[in-house]
C-alpha cells in the first residue's frame, strides 16, 4: 500500500527557526511603533536588552509548553491554542523581566508598549510557522498520489453538518479512499450556497434525483448518525432508482462510546430505514447510577446483555460481572470489552440463574451495588414446547436474583422485560410478567430501588426475524411471514439499551417503566425492505409467502394494561405504568412455589391454566397446539 508523504522536519529546526523569528519580532515591534529615526536610535539598547531576555526564556516557555514535541504537519484548533497560551505565558515573562531590568537602570528609555506588539506579532510568526508545515504537507500528499487517482470516483454527501464536515475532510486528506467529495445536500436554509472545506452545499434532500443526474456522482453517502428513518429511506429509494451505490453512518446510539469517521460507513441496513428522531440525552443522570460502581448484568452474552456490557463500560465502573450459562458467548463478549476497555476489571461469571446456591455465592463474593437482569428465555414457539424450563428460568431464575440481591445488599436492580408480559397468551411473556411480579414485590418489601423495564421487539437479536429474512433472501427465497397484517413494535439494540439505562436513572423503587417504542411495524413492510436493500424486487427475485399465526403470536401487541395508564416521566422517551398489582406478598409467594412444583413435576397444562387464572386478560390456554414446522 503506498503510504502518503508527509514531511519529517525535526523540532530543532523549529527551535532555529524560532530564534530567528524572535529577532525579527523583537525588532519588528521597534520598528513598527517607533520607525527608523532618531527615537528609534534613543531607544535600541532597550531593544538588545528586551532580545537577550526574550532569546534566554521564550525557547524554554516553548518547551515547557510542549511546542517541540509535537508532530506540527497534523497541527488543527489545539495546537493552535496551545500556541497561544505558550507565547501569551513566554511574553508576560518578558515584559515582567525587562520592566524589572528598567526600573533597576541597566538601561535608559523604554517604550512600553512594545511589548503587546511583540506579542501579537510572536503569535502571528510561531504560528505561521507551524501552520505552514501542514499546509505544504497536505499540497506534497495530494501532489504526490494525484498520478495514481485518476479514476477517482464523485461522492456526495447528505448532511453538512460536524459528521458531513469531518468525511470531506477525510477524503480530502486521504486521496487513497478514492472518492472525491463533489458537494453537500442539506435542509438547513442557512446552509444554502456556503461551503465547507471549499466543497458547496448545492440543495437540499428534495434535490437529490436531479443532482445525481447533473453532477455524475458515483456514491451517495448519508452523514447524519442523528437522521430519522424517513430521510434515509428517501434517500435509499432515490439512489435505488438512479442506480447509485449508497452508504451510510452508523445511528446515534451506534456511535456512542465512538468516533465520527470515514471508516464508520456502511451499508444502510433495515435498522437505518427504521430510525427514530434521536432521544433526549441525559448522560449526567446515566453516569450517577454506574460510575464508579460494581455493576452486575445477568444474561451478559445475550443481544441485550451484551450491549448492556457495551454501554456500562463507557461510565467507567469501578467493576463489571458478566454473568451468564453459555460460556462461548461470555467469552465473546469478555474478549470485545477487554480490547475496547482494557483497564476496566471484568469478572467472567458462569453461572446458571436457577443454581441458587451457587449463586448467592457469587453475590455474598462480588458484592455488585448494580444489578441489570437480563437473562431468560425468550423465544415464544420454543417455550410453547418447553412449558417447565420457562417456569424454571424465567420466574424461579428471577426469583433466585431478586432474593441474592436483597441478602447481599444490591442497591438497585433493574429487570429487563417485554411487552409480551401483557394479557399474555404465550407462555414466555406469562413467566415474564410473573417475574416482572417478582420484582415489583421485593422493591415494595424492601424499598430498595428495584424496577422493571419494558419494551417491544428488538432489530437484530438472535433468533430474531430480521436475521431469519436475510437468510432466506441469500438462499434465493421464499420469504415467510405468518399473517399480512402482524405487527409489531421495533427498536434497535443499542437504543432501546440506552434507554434502559436512562430508566435505571429515574428510578426510586418499584416503577415498571415502559419505553415509547413509536409506531408498530407491519412484518411484511420489513420483509419488502429487506428485499429491496438487497438490490431485488419483492415478488419478482424474492417470493413472499405466509404460514399462518405461529403458537403463541399476537397480530399486534401492547406495551400496558388497559386499566393501567401510563404517565410521564423526566425523560420524554420514557413512562412509568401506573396502577397497583394485585398478586403480592404471601399470595405471589405461594403462587410462584406452586408453579415451581409443576414445572419439576412436568405437569404443563396446569401451569398455563394457572397463568389464564393469574394473570388479567391471559389467554395462554387458547394458543393452538404447537406445530414444529412453525418454527
Amino acid at each position: 500500500m503506498n503510504q502518503k508523504y508527509k514531511p519529517n522536519i525535526r523540532n530543532r529546526y523549529i527551535l532555529i527557526g524560532d530564534i530567528g523569528l524572535i529577532l525579527i519580532s523583537v525588532f519588528g515591534s521597534y520598528v513598527l511603533r517607533l520607525e527608523l529615526g532618531p527615537a528609534f536610535t534613543f531607544y535600541l539598547p532597550s531593544a538588545f536588552w528586551m532580545l537577550g531576555i526574550s532569546l534566554l526564556i521564550k525557547p524554554i516557555v516553548y518547551s515547557f509548553f510542549g511546542l517541540y514535541r509535537r508532530l506540527w504537519v497534523y497541527a488543527s484548533v489545539q495546537e493552535l491554542k496551545q500556541i497561544i497560551v505558550a507565547v501569551t505565558s513566554a511574553s508576560l515573562m518578558v515584559a515582567i523581566l525587562t520592566i524589572a531590568f528598567f526600573s533597576f537602570g541597566f538601561f535608559t528609555g523604554f517604550p512600553r508598549s512594545v511589548l503587546i506588539i511583540d506579542w501579537l506579532l510572536s503569535i502571528f510568526l510561531v504560528g505561521g510557522l507551524r501552520f505552514s508545515m501542514r499546509v505544504v504537507a497536505e499540497n506534497l500528499s495530494v501532489a504526490s498520489v494525484t498520478p495514481k487517482i485518476a479514476h477517482t470516483r464523485r461522492a456526495l454527501i447528505i448532511g453538512a453538518g460536524d459528521a458531513g464536515a469531518i468525511v470531506a475532510r477525510e477524503m480530502q486528506k486521504n486521496p487513497q479512499i478514492n472518492l472525491l467529495p463533489v458537494g453537500f445536500l442539506d435542509d438547513n436554509p442557512a446552509k444554502q450556497k456556503q461551503q465547507i472545506y471549499g466543497i458547496p452545499v448545492i440543495g437540499t434532500i428534495d434535490d437529490l434525483s436531479k443532482v445525481l443526474d447533473s453532477h455524475r456522482v458515483s456514491e451517495v453517502i448519508i452523514a447524519i448518525p442523528s437522521a430519522p428513518g424517513n430521510v434515509v429511506r428517501k434517500v435509499a429509494d432515490v439512489c435505488r432508482v438512479k442506480g447509485v451505490p449508497f452508504r451510510t453512518m452508523p445511528g446515534i446510539y451506534e456511535l456512542l462510546g465512538g468516533k465520527v469517521n470515514i471508516n464508520r460507513l456502511r451499508e444502510v441496513e433495515i435498522t437505518d430505514l427504521l430510525r427514530r428522531e434521536p432521544t433526549q440525552v441525559q448522560d449526567d443522570k446515566v453516569g450517577t447510577v454506574i460510575s464508579g460502581k460494581t455493576v452486575m448484568v445477568t444474561g451478559a452474552g445475550g443481544s441485550i446483555g451484551s450491549e448492556l456490557c457495551r454501554q456500562i463500560s463507557r461510565w467507567g465502573p469501578s467493576e463489571l460481572l458478566l454473568l451468564g450459562h453459555g460460556e462461548n458467548s461470555i467469552f465473546e463478549v469478555l474478549m470485545e470489552l477487554k480490547e475496547n476497555y482494557p483497564s476496566l476489571p471484568i469478572h467472567p461469571i458462569i453461572c446458571d440463574i436457577r443454581d441458587y446456591p451457587r449463586l448467592s455465592a457469587i453475590f455474598r463474593q462480588h458484592r455488585p451495588q448494580v444489578v441489570f437482569h437480563a437473562a431468560a428465555h425468550k423465544h415464544v414457539p420454543l417455550m410453547e414446547v418447553n412449558v417447565e424450563d420457562a417456569v424454571s428460568n424465567n420466574i424461579l431464575g428471577t426469583k433466585n436474583v431478586v432474593n441474592a440481591a436483597i441478602e447481599s445488599g444490591v442497591d438497585q436492580l433493574v429487570m429487563i422485560s417485554t411487552d409480551k408480559a401483557i394479557r399474555p397468551v404465550n407462555v414466555m411473556g406469562a413467566t415474564k410478567r410473573l417475574a416482572e411480579l417478582l420484582v415489583l414485590d421485593a422493591a415494595n418489601r424492601t424499598g430498595k430501588e428495584f424496577s422493571v423495564v419494558r419494551f417491544g421487539n428488538v432489530l437484530g437479536s438472535r433468533g430474531s426475524v430480521v436475521p431469519l429474512f436475510k437468510r432466506q433472501i441469500a438462499r434465493g427465497g421464499p420469504i415467510t411471514v405468518t399473517h399480512p397484517d402482524m405487527k409489531r413494535y421495533f427498536m434497535t439494540i443499542p437504543e432501546a439499551v440506552y434507554l434502559v439505562l436512562q430508566a435505571a436513572s429515574l428510578c426510586q423503587s418499584g416503577e415498571t417503566f415502559v419505553l415509547n417504542m413509536g409506531q408498530q411495524v407491519r412484518i411484511m413492510d420489513l420483509a419488502e425492505d429487506l428485499i429491496r436493500l438487497s438490490g431485488l424486487q419483492p415478488g419478482k427475485d424474492i417470493e413472499i409467502v405466509f404460514t399462518g399465526i405461529r403458537p403463541g403470536e399476537k397480530l399486534s401487541e401492547d406495551l400496558w394494561d388497559d386499566g393501567h395508564p401510563f404517565i410521564s416521566t423526566d425523560h420524554p422517551d420514557i413512562y412509568k405504568a401506573d396502577g397497583q398489582e394485585e398478586l403480592c406478598g404471601e399470595n405471589l409467594a405461594k403462587v410462584v412455589q406452586e408453579l415451581v412444583r409443576l414445572a419439576e413435576e412436568g405437569d404443563a397444562d396446569t401451569i398455563m391454566q394457572m397463568f389464564d387464572e393469574l394473570i388479567p386478560g391471559a389467554a395462554v390456554r387458547s394458543t393452538p397446539p404447537p406445530e414444529y414446522t412453525a418454527f
